[in-house]
């Protein structure tokens, strides 16, 4: 069995992350770790989780001969000083937050200036998409998980720039997101009366997020991207997340050659599903339709009026946008079939 840390437990990511580690087959949770719910059992910070674990939060002391695995479900700073003294402790650390998901440090400090890390660090993670660098995962000891619009913008893109090859001039994305995509911690913004109902654009001028899509495609070559902007919006939902990316330029496309395209790219990838937006009783991608999986749900069409490509991806931000793509990182980085403990289908209606 592989034995399984996991840091900041009391969280929406960490709960996710001890649901799925616990009915995974091949793993062992041993050491749940955090710092203000210390002596407490999952079961009373996660109400869906009635489970007799024979664990508490502990404080993180050292984990020699504890874990095979420590996954970070932490806010980055915290990440960036427990990565630090993890990676000669443990074989594995997977991070969640965004602490070393963007490569170049200029850009890093403009969109983390809170986040200080060392660089020697920083340089040996693997930027963890697992449908685009699963060899890169095998082994690996630090690997940094995309944040949850960068999984589904990035494998939107993936096929235009690293399939077909193309040039992008400008991507402009539009992202909904639920709830749960802000945390754990109580904010004015968040309460249910101002919530409800809500189309927020809390970042209607740029992200985060684009900014690692944008460092991660800038050195997977051959297809290129000038601009990529985005505005993000909080909505009413608690679970899930839309992300929209308007694609312009030069390169000569059509729709039947984009179909194929991803269809070709993505043939072999069990988690991503290339649909036609028409093909069910509603159209999708929708959210509702991926909720509660680790899939994430493409479609992409060419509006020749606009001359743009419309690209579509819906994902559960806290499965395949989180915690799911992170046992998918450690299935691969311990040799393990990529789908193992993860073949649960969407819940919908939901």
């Amino acid at each position: 069995m592989i034995r399984v840390g996991i840091i900041g437990a009391s969280g929406f990511a960490g709960g996710e992350l001890i649901r799925l580690v616990t009915q995974h087959p091949e793993l062992e949770l041993t050491f749940l770790g955090g710092s203000s719910n210390v002596g407490r059992r999952p079961a009373e910070l996660h109400p869906g989780l009635r489970l007799d674990l024979g664990l508490t939060i502990e404080a993180v002391t050292d984990l020699s001969g504890r874990c095979d695995v420590v996954f970070l479900a932490t806010p980055a700073p915290a990440s960036a000083e427990l990565a630090a003294r993890l990676a000669d402790q443990v074989p594995c650390v997977i991070d969640l937050s965004g602490a070393f998901r963007i490569r170049t440090p200029e850009l890093h400090e403009r969109w983390y200036p809170q986040v200080e890390r060392q660089a020697e660090l920083a340089d040996r993670f693997v930027y963890g998409v697992p449908e685009l660098v699963g060899d890169q995962l095998v082994g690996a000891s630090l690997i940094s998980l995309p944040g949850c619009y960068a999984t589904a913008i990035t494998l939107g893109l993936a096929p235009l720039t690293l399939g077909l090859g193309l040039n992008l001039k400008t991507v402009l994305v539009d992202g909904k997101s639920g709830s749960s995509g802000g945390g754990i911690q109580l904010r004015t913004a968040d309460l249910h009366p101002l919530r409800a109902g809500a189309i927020a654009p809390y970042a209607p001028v740029g992200h985060r997020h684009a900014a690692e899509v944008g460092d991660f495609l800038d050195r997977s070559k051959p297809g290129t991207i000038g601009r990529l902007t985005m505005s993000a919006y909080g909505v009413s939902h608690v679970r899930g997340l839309l992300a929209s990316s308007y694609v312009f330029t030069d390169d000569a496309v059509d729709a039947r050659e984009l179909q194929r395209a991803y269809l070709r790219f993505y043939k072999n990838n069990r988690f991503v599903r290339v649909r036609r937006n028409t093909e069910t009783l509603i159209p999708v991608p929708d959210p509702q339709a991926v909720l509660g999986s680790n899939y994430c749900d493409v479609t992409v069409l060419h509006d020749p009026e606009g001359e743009r490509i419309v690209v579509l991806a819906a994902l559960d931000n806290m499965v395949k946008g989180a915690a799911g793509q992170g046992i998918q990182a450690l299935n691969l980085r311990f040799s393990l079939p990529e789908e193992t403990g993860l073949t649960m289908q969407p819940v919908m209606p939901a």
